[in-house]
């Protein structure tokens, strides 16, 4: 099973990245996927989770209306839009399958997103 996050970097405030996740080892499409964040020193927090079908999102109420998560259960990628950034959001983001029902769930090994000027 492997899940390994691409896509973090240095960028200035306002500006965008995009990660992405890409899953290996599992039924892909079994699994609610889910992004999530820590900066240091602070707890691991839920960023965005899309349904096993992609048909339901939801986000974290500091990043709603600048991130998107989206998935694509053929390549077996998930993918977090990030917009308009802020010193806030700089952490590292991680991403998780978790499987309904059960206690079964992967994480990645996270990709480091830093937003300073």
């Amino acid at each position: 099973v492997r899940l390994v996050e691409s896509g973090g970097g240095l960028v200035q405030p306002g500006e965008s990245l995009r990660l992405s996740c890409a899953a290996s080892g599992f039924t892909f499409h079994y699994y609610v996927m889910k992004w999530y964040r820590q900066a240091p020193g602070k707890e691991r927090e839920w960023v965005a989770g899309v349904t096993r079908d992609g048909g339901v999102k939801d986000y974290a109420e500091s990043v709603k209306g600048r991130f998107t998560i989206s998935r694509d259960n053929r390549r077996k990628t998930v993918t977090l839009q990030m917009n308009s950034l802020k010193v806030e959001d700089t952490a590292v983001y991680y991403c998780k399958a978790e499987a309904l029902g059960s206690d079964n769930a992967y994480w990645g090994q996270g990709t480091q997103v830093t937003v300073s000027s």
